[in-house]
């Protein structure tokens, strides 16, 4: 860790652990640091990066205003994995919110992510440490496996808990509004915003994004990937696969065991949270055994299944 600080501090890009998932990070002011993550991930300069701190008093700093939700949610849910959306102070850098004259902000709750801020006494933008488009890190090892060399350090704190990325709330306007659904439930958020709007299917805004993982295609594995509406269907349509001679993973949930020839298998929990910490890390594992496709049985489109549902319709191959 405090080698990861001393790279920081001279320009460089560390995969830094998070509860969610495995972030590249910079400092936050460094310029050339930021341009750093955009080549390296191969991300479009118009996609904002989230700025990790340490509480409300440094994102305070970075924001032209900081309204009455902003506190409201910061002290339910900071640290933790929410990101909060304001408008930014003049003196951010542009390149950090894509342009935009916005900027997303969430205070970590990983002990890692905390230890490493609070010694640099700064921020961090840290997008997920993968390349643009493909699947988020929730291990270390599926930051090397994607940018390599590319990295100055990598730590390896073991899997990230949530598995799944932060929950966006924008702040900025008269509603406040979920922009991308996370690892907090929409059901805790309104315990504290009764109002809150939630968009099962936001499009992906023109220009500047407010938020990341706003794009129609994303979070995706190198396999193709189909959603099937029933589990029968699912195999089914692995069955299909496999009858064509290709490698195929077939992902199941409700604790459903099953076997197919031809086949690789994964079931996961019927429970929500335990899914979503799980689905990175599967789809991962069955790109790396080299399936041609992945068929996924669809979730329940209760609204507690809302983040796990959007990270799959988005991830699905577009015919």
């Amino acid at each position: 860790m405090a080698e990861a600080v001393q790279v920081l501090r001279a320009g460089g890009l560390v995969g830094l652990p998070t509860e969610t998932v495995y972030g590249l990070a910079v400092r936050a002011f460094d310029e050339r640091a930021v341009a750093r993550v955009f080549s390296t991930k191969g991300r479009p300069p118009h996609h904002p990066l989230i700025a990790h701190v340490a509480g409300e008093e440094q994102a305070r700093a970075l924001a032209a205003n900081w309204p009455e939700h902003a506190s409201l949610l910061a002290s339910a849910f900071w640290p933790g994995p929410l990101t909060l959306v304001v408008q930014r102070a003049p003196h951010v850098p542009s390149a950090v919110t894509g342009g935009g004259s916005s900027i997303a902000i969430r205070a970590p709750s990983h002990p890692v992510a905390r230890a490493i801020i609070a010694e640099l006494d700064e921020p961090v933008a840290a997008p997920s440490a993968n390349r643009y488009g493909c699947l988020s890190p929730t291990l270390a090892a599926h930051v090397v496996s994607q940018l390599g060399d590319a990295v100055d350090l990598v730590l390896d704190a073991g899997p990230c808990e949530a598995g799944i990325e932060s929950t966006v709330v924008d702040l900025r306007g008269p509603v406040v509004r979920v922009l991308r659904p996370g690892a907090v439930d929409i059901a805790s958020l309104r315990a504290f915003v009764k109002d809150i709007e939630a968009n099962r299917e936001a499009p992906s805004p023109p220009g500047p994004r407010p938020s990341p993982g706003l794009e129609t295609h994303h979070y995706a594995p190198r396999a193709r990937l189909r959603i099937a509406s029933t589990s029968a269907e699912a195999v089914a349509a692995a069955r299909e696969v496999a009858s064509r001679g290709e490698r195929v993973g077939l992902v199941v949930h409700a604790g459903r065991e099953l076997a197919l020839e031809g086949a690789l298998v994964h079931s996961l929990p019927a429970d929500p949270v335990r899914y979503a910490s799980l689905l990175y890390r599967t789809l991962h594992e069955l790109d790396d055994a080299g399936v041609d496709a992945i068929v996924v049985q669809r979730v329940p489109a209760a609204e507690e299944w809302l983040a796990v549902a959007d990270r799959l319709r988005r991830a699905e191959t577009k015919e």
